[in-house]
């Protein structure tokens, strides 16, 4: 929930329905833990910090991905997992790639719906730049080795095929990490009732 309307901030970036939530719940693995994005789901003194740039301009910045990096340290520590796999969904899934390029204990990372390239996203939807920003795409280099899945609703009119395609284009020809299209989907619809059969069939052997 990062604004009210196409000028206006939000004063909390909380999400009203929480898509990613949704869809680790639904992992039929049963070893998915969800990760908010910073500022989210926090109140009073825990908001500290958390100024309007951090869901707006600056929702990828350094300290953004730093302060997830260090929270998935944290998991992985507490669950003793050897291995991860991140899923991210919409922004979240920014939030992972750039977390995945700082890592190497990453076994797959999958993007449902992914701001894989935001400045061509800021672009082509004519918004403003995200000036304090990391931009995904950027990272490629450092996501060559990592194991990738990218999906994309045929009818996402708020993030489309073409943000993924503009990110995978960036890799080498021939070691371009796949995306899958999926034509009846749209940005949220219809995630979360497929999500178990999507997992199975494509990727439930990573862990």
């Amino acid at each position: 929930m990062a604004w009210v309307d196409r000028s206006t901030p939000s004063f909390d970036p909380t999400p009203r329905d929480p898509l990613a939530l949704k869809l680790a719940l639904s992992d039929p693995i049963k070893n998915a833990v969800y990760l908010a994005r910073p500022c989210q789901y926090v109140i009073g003194a825990d908001q500290q910090n958390c100024g309007q740039k951090y869901w707006t301009d600056s929702r990828f910045a350094p300290e953004v991905i730093a302060a997830s990096n260090q929270a998935i340290s944290q998991l992985k520590s507490r669950y003793q997992a050897k291995h991860i796999r991140l899923v991210g969904y919409s922004g979240g899934a920014a939030v992972a790639t750039l977390v995945a390029a700082q890592r190497d204990d990453i076994e797959m990372l999958v993007t449902v719906a992914g701001n894989l390239d935001t400045a061509f996203w800021t672009e082509a939807n004519h918004l403003s730049p995200l000036t304090g920003s990391l931009n995904p795409a950027d990272a490629w280099q450092s996501l060559q080795v990592i194991k990738q899945r990218h999906y994309v609703g045929g009818q996402d009119k708020v993030i489309g095929v073409s943000v993924a395609r503009s990110y995978t284009d960036r890799f080498d020809s021939g070691h371009q990490p796949p995306i899958t299209v999926i034509a009846d989907f749209d940005h949220h619809c219809c995630w979360v009732d497929r999500w178990p059969q999507i997992v199975k069939s494509n990727f439930s052997d990573a862990h």
